[in-house]
């Protein structure tokens, strides 16, 4: 194949994958807690030709030797950008937000038959009757929150309050004057290339972590104990994601004119070689 139509190609591969990132932020822009992917480009390998095999006629040459042919670029990382989100005021007691970035909350999700700890940002909560006596708090997907024990949260249904500590720890005043605490699931991420976006809004540690040479104490930090006073929530507000739809048509715009321009070298490219065979 033609070398300027094998790099076009390689690099229109890419330049799609780039739109199908910005195109998911942009259909996640009314999406609680979403957290944005920026895509990077980088070279692909390079080929030297060294069309002067004797030297000694390069004397004084103020240029490079030889001749560097690239072969495209490609996107070298799709990295979740954890910047902080506007938050919207709903005055739903349920209703919740870190204040801080890179804090996540755990829940439970069923993988196949196994149970598997996720994370999300939306703090969106619910409550799913499991008794007669009690409900768990869920997602809006139904997924359950845990709480820093990694065990369900499961709440009296004679509630009549409730209340979310700025460090996280949910109070339920029952009708009878009694309180129910619980302390909220929270972790931090450290390197958040290292997760995965599962649906949902879910975020979960790779299966070849180990093949990265990390650990999930490397990528995240439980926030219990004596860390529990990092934790930043508040109550009864949401947070927005944080795509910003005129910075995402500006990218947008931008890669569909370099993919413009590649198809065009390719249109280009097969001219050429038309007028080639038309001189044989």
């Amino acid at each position: 194949m033609n070398r300027t139509m094998l790099i076009a190609t390689n690099t229109m591969t890419q330049l799609q994958k780039q739109m199908d990132t910005i195109s998911n932020n942009m259909a996640n822009v009314d999406t609680t807690g979403y957290k944005k992917n920026n895509a990077t480009f980088t070279d692909l390998l390079v080929q030297q030709v060294n069309n002067q095999k004797d030297l000694a006629q390069e004397v004084n040459r103020q240029t490079p030797n030889g001749i560097r042919q690239g072969n495209g670029a490609m996107v070298a990382q799709t990295q979740t950008v954890m910047t902080q989100g506007t938050l919207k005021t709903t005055n739903r007691p349920l209703d919740t937000a870190f204040t801080s970035e890179g804090q996540l909350y755990r829940v439970l999700v069923q993988n196949g038959q196994n149970t598997e700890v996720q994370y999300t940002r939306d703090g969106a909560f619910y409550l799913s009757p499991v008794s007669n006596t009690e409900n768990m708090l869920v997602t809006k997907q139904g997924y359950a929150v845990l709480d820093e024990n990694n065990n369900p949260i499961m709440l009296d249904k004679n509630v009549s309050q409730y209340t979310l500590s700025e460090t996280g720890t949910l109070s339920a005043t029952l009708n009878n004057g009694q309180t129910q605490n619980v302390n909220l699931g929270v972790t931090a991420v450290n390197y958040p290339q290292f997760l995965e976006k599962k649906g949902d809004n879910l975020y979960a540690l790779p299966a070849n972590l180990d093949e990265l040479n990390m650990t999930r104490d490397q990528v995240l930090t439980d926030l219990d104990g004596a860390l529990r006073g990092e934790v930043s929530v508040q109550q009864n507000v949401l947070e927005q994601s944080n795509v910003d739809m005129s910075k995402e048509m500006v990218n947008l715009m931008s890669t569909q004119r370099s993919y413009q321009f590649q198809s065009r070298a390719i249109t280009i490219a097969d001219q050429m070689m038309g007028l080639v065979n038309e001189i044989r």
